[in-house]
């Protein structure tokens, strides 16, 4: 699992897909406009550690369009996945689902939403899931990147004096890498060509409609696929939202806030177990602790052999991962503490770098390092840059980004003026194909956004923007705590979701609810099915 661009999270080695698995035995199906429909058979293995398929998940391929403006020309495959309903005899439709990123794999997310919708949702839909273009099994691109040697460029984090120099010509190397390597395919690695590819997905399948419930980046794209298809959604779940007008790289400044509030929860954990941890017995203690690593670090990495070296960088964003979820606060506060060992002069075991419970370890930085013949190691880094540079035309000054890195190191220390900095966009090979696609609420009301208050990632601001872009079509439950992610940890917003897939009834209005107790949140029984994705949403 890995969080930020930085690191590689769900992707790891996989096998070339076969030709059995690609065709199949094929299953019935009505495919719209005389459409082949889908030939369902085995999917493409699993990564190793990675999530346990459920035994029912089929998979198939949907041919469509490289470019929508030559729909006769070049097409690709998209890899798409299945777990039917238990119960045709109630089945409602389809519940298509996107995990997030720009660059995650949604191949599997129906296995994993298997397990935590309710027996009422899961008899209703058949459960579908897909490898966006560009990702995975769906045309991937690559850039050739090393994701270990480069693990604190991938997002573009400055020298410690502020400096960005390192960042721009990272920006011009791998902009040039990227086209040289996939340059055929990325211009059409878009949000709105993927929406367009979810509705083939639902006229191959013969659905008039689909449901939809999308995570983090999810949520930006079925904002697009209902403003390109107002009528073609069914119910529709966004959680942790996105605002439609900040895409791209407006919406990574929103970072500088998110993070410099959720912060606070992760040093009160840690001094509320000042015994175990030794960071500081408040909270203004533990952030003196903190800061105290990073200028240490930022003067005097440490370097272990056949590891990235721990520099400042790579514990801002080890520690920016960890804010996620809470579950990921007792593996940050001991990485913290044996940092804080090894900066006194102390002995530090290479191993702790590679701890397999720790959020962008750097044994994992290259998780999916090795790649395969048919996804290539770097694909999901790729795949994001591709996403956001060719989303929409990002500002190509150096200088412009030079002072905003500046301010926001002023205002915002914790994240050093990353979420300002230049990325490849900057020196993209390719214009955008089209302008972004306008998010607007025309269509049925139908839309539950589900948000934290203090998300450091997709940030309460951020999902504002979606509600008030979507109007009178939605309605966003607010949730008390802290995270990216709130299906499935215990909250008011888990039983508006189940009824609204159910039976299609949206609460009446916007609402506030508390987090869950902490008794409460231990007790539930079901997992969360957000596991962050490769991408940094």
């Amino acid at each position: 699992m890995f969080i930020a661009a930085a690191m590689v999270a769900t992707v790891a080695a996989v096998a070339p897909m076969s030709a059995e698995a690609r065709i199949g035995t094929p299953e019935p199906a009505v495919a719209e406009a005389g459409a082949a429909a889908p030939a369902w058979g085995e999917c493409p293995p699993t990564a190793p550690g990675g999530i346990t398929r459920d035994p029912r998940q089929r998979c198939a391929t949907v041919r469509v369009p490289l470019d929508y403006r030559a729909p006769r020309g070049r097409s690709i495959e998209i890899a798409i996945s299945r777990i039917g309903t238990a119960q045709p005899g109630s089945r409602r439709g389809i519940l298509l689902s996107n995990p997030g990123g720009p660059g995650g794999s949604g191949l599997d997310l129906p296995s994993r939403l298997a397990v935590v919708l309710p027996p009422e949702v899961l008899n209703q839909y058949d459960l579908i899931g897909f490898d966006p273009r560009g990702i995975g099994h769906s045309a991937p691109v690559t850039c050739g990147l090393d994701l270990m040697e480069q693990f604190t460029l991938l997002l573009p984090y400055p020298a410690p004096d502020g400096g960005i120099e390192r960042n721009v010509a990272f920006a011009r190397d791998t902009a040039a890498a990227c086209a040289e390597h996939s340059g055929d395919l990325l211009p059409f690695i878009t949000t709105a060509n993927t929406a367009r590819d979810m509705d083939r997905i639902r006229a191959a399948l013969g659905e008039p409609k689909l449901s939809y419930f999308g995570l983090s980046y999810g949520t930006y794209l079925g904002a697009v696929y209902l403003s390109l298809f107002p009528g073609r959604g069914d119910r529709i779940v966004m959680d942790s939202a996105v605002d439609p007008g900040l895409a791209w790289r407006d919406m990574w400044r929103t970072w500088n806030e998110a993070v410099a509030v959720r912060l606070p929860d992760l040093l009160a954990f840690a001094a509320e177990r000042d015994a175990v941890y030794h960071l500081g017995a408040t909270p203004d203690e533990v952030r003196r602790t903190y800061d105290r690593l990073i200028v240490a670090l930022d003067r005097k990495p440490l370097v272990y052999p056949d590891n990235p070296v721990l520099d400042g960088n790579a514990l801002r964003e080890i520690t920016r991962s960890g804010l996620y979820f809470d579950g990921f606060f007792p593996s940050i506060a001991e990485f913290w503490r044996e940092i804080a060992a090894a900066t006194s002069g102390s002995p530090l075991d290479p191993a702790v770098l590679a701890r397999p419970d720790r959020p962008g370890s750097f044994g994992r930085a290259g998780g999916g390092g090795t790649g395969t013949a048919e996804v290539p190691a770097d694909n999901h880094v790729a795949a994001l840059y591709a996403v956001v540079c060719d989303d929409a035309a990002w500002p190509r000054s150096v200088a412009l980004h030079a002072r905003q890195v500046t301010a926001d190191r002023r205002a915002w220390p914790v994240t050093a003026g990353m979420p300002s900095n230049l990325w490849p966009c900057a020196a993209w090979h390719s214009r955008p194909v089209e302008p972004p696609v306008t998010v607007t609420g025309h269509g049925p009301r139908n839309v539950l956004i589900l948000q934290n208050t203090r998300d450091p990632s997709t940030s309460l601001v951020s999902a504002r923007g979606l509600r008030a872009a979507l109007g009178r079509r939605a309605v966003m439950i607010t949730v008390d705590q802290g995270g990216h992610g709130v299906v499935g940890l215990g909250s008011c917003a888990d039983e508006a979701m189940v009824v609204f897939l159910a039976t299609g009834a949206l609460p009446g209005r916007d609402r506030l609810c508390p987090a869950p107790s902490p008794a409460g949140a231990d007790a539930r029984s079901t997992p969360s099915p957000y596991i962050p994705s490769v991408g940094p949403l």
